[in-house]
């Protein structure tokens, strides 16, 4: 193993330097926002089906409730301790992610901004040097959480793992670094790495972790940071291994990339409520998800070419259970429900197996193109065609989104197709879901 040094500038300060923006703990900070007077509880949110606990307050971390805890496992203690629960409440976790990105890219250009998961975004600062750094940071953590009420972690280096690194000791002892950090001095990027065992370094996962410490008796970050490129290539996943070294030593080797505003695949999935038998119920499950995947497509101009289908059986003993898939493509790329929803259930017909039980189906549309630059087919007759359908969709999208479902809370949307049914008896448990605050007229706060 060779030994390799820290990139350093001419004035000792790394002079690229890229940020990230942490959300702490995001689910439960949307709860919060319109319920205040759980802002010193301890709070849980629940992934699908109500299982598993996804989203963990400081304070329920304090309590040692892991993370993917069954919910069975700790209701004693949700009791005991008076933790606030809730079901994931994705509507109202994915606008306010929009708004904390947007405040972003208002602050420094939407060209500055990566956005890289719901909660997280890279951001490329300039040279300001460290102190100046440091009052920027701070800055733009105290604008989002003026602008959109979500506290955010600011980490920020001269490359994007160093960034990432910052930022989680930023969020390891919050009170001290008040939620931001800058590693910028090249004693600073030492200490830190240092103090960083490999298996918390991102991009180091759980097999090489171990493969690090009981070959080569690598322990923390600096250790890594000191091997060659050569070793990293071989034993640690070819160019992926070198750029992690590379961005170790501060040398920027993951460049910032641009945001995707077309989504080139959507998909739609959903846990069942309760185990499925009935030919009738799966249909009505797969015509809803399609409708609503048929509704983001539009949202987004564009038209799907292909469409993919997928049930779950459930197996007694078997976490995961069999899977049985389906697809077709269409002739023509289309965004129009009623078409997608037939050729939907057309598939999943083939899938079903009476007398079994199932947990969960999906639908995914890919193959997608703009609207405006669908291709026709040769085999299709002129008379035809379904492009005069878009308007009626787009006015079924502003009716549901405008007007809500009266007196029908099992239901989204006032305007569906009967392939939709109206029972429902097979939709996902939301037993301690919050109301949509920001996307549903009729879940808007109340002030008293």
């Amino acid at each position: 193993m060779g030994c390799g040094n820290i990139h350093d500038s001419s004035a000792g300060v790394i002079v690229d330097m890229k940020a990230i923006v942490d959300c702490n703990n995001f689910y439960c900070s949307c709860e919060r926002l319109f319920q205040p007077k759980f802002e010193k509880r301890p709070v849980v949110v629940l992934s699908n089906n109500d299982g598993c606990v996804i989203s963990r307050s400081d304070e329920a971390k304090q309590l040692s409730i892991a993370m993917g805890v069954p919910l069975f496992e700790v209701r004693s203690l949700i009791r005991e301790k008076g933790i606030a629960v809730f079901s994931s409440n994705y509507a109202l976790y994915g606008d306010l992610s929009w708004r904390v990105m947007e405040t972003l890219r208002i602050i420094l250009g939407k060209e500055r901004v990566e956005v890289y998961s719901v909660d997280e975004a890279f951001l490329e600062l300039d040279a300001l040097g460290e102190k100046k750094m440091a009052e920027l940071a701070l800055s733009i953590r105290n604008t989002v959480e003026q602008w959109t009420g979500i506290r955010v972690s600011v980490g920020v280096g001269p490359t994007k793992t160093l960034a990432k690194l910052a930022n989680r000791l930023a969020k390891k002892n919050k009170a001290f670094t008040n939620c931001v950090m800058v590693l910028a001095e090249l004693p600073d990027i030492e200490q830190a790495l240092r103090r960083t065992s490999i298996s918390d370094l991102w991009g180091i996962g759980r097999r090489y972790s171990k493969q690090l410490r009981e070959k080569w008796s690598i322990y923390d970050g600096w250790q890594l940071a000191q091997v060659s490129e050569t070793f990293a290539t071989k034993y640690l996943g070819g160019v992926v291994g070198t750029r992690l070294i590379r961005e170790l030593r501060g040398i920027p080797s993951r460049t910032m990339e641009e945001e995707r505003m077309q989504k080139k695949m959507i998909a739609t999935t959903r846990m069942f409520g309760r185990r499925v038998y009935e030919l009738s119920e799966i249909k009505e499950a797969i015509a809803t998800y399609t409708a609503r995947a048929a509704e983001k497509l539009r949202r987004q101009f564009s038209a799907a070419s292909h469409i993919h289908v997928f049930i779950i059986e459930h197996r007694e003993g078997d976490r995961h259970g069999m899977a049985y898939d389906n697809h077709r493509y269409l002739e023509k790329p289309t965004s129009d429900s009623s078409i997608l929803i037939r050729v939907a259930t057309e598939l999943i017909v083939t899938l079903y197996k009476k007398g079994r039980a199932y947990k969960k189906a999906g639908v995914v549309l890919s193959e997608i193109v703009p609207e405006a630059a669908r291709q026709g087919s040769l085999f299709m007759d002129g008379t035809s065609s379904t492009d005069d359908r878009l308007p009626l969709m787009l006015a079924i999208d502003n009716i549901n989104f405008s007007l809500p479902p009266a007196h029908e809370p099992q239901h989204d949307s006032i305007l569906r197709f009967a392939a939709a049914g109206t029972n429902r008896g097979w939709k996902m448990k939301q037993e301690y879901r919050s109301p949509r605050y920001t996307t549903k007229w009729h879940e808007l706060p109340r002030v008293r």
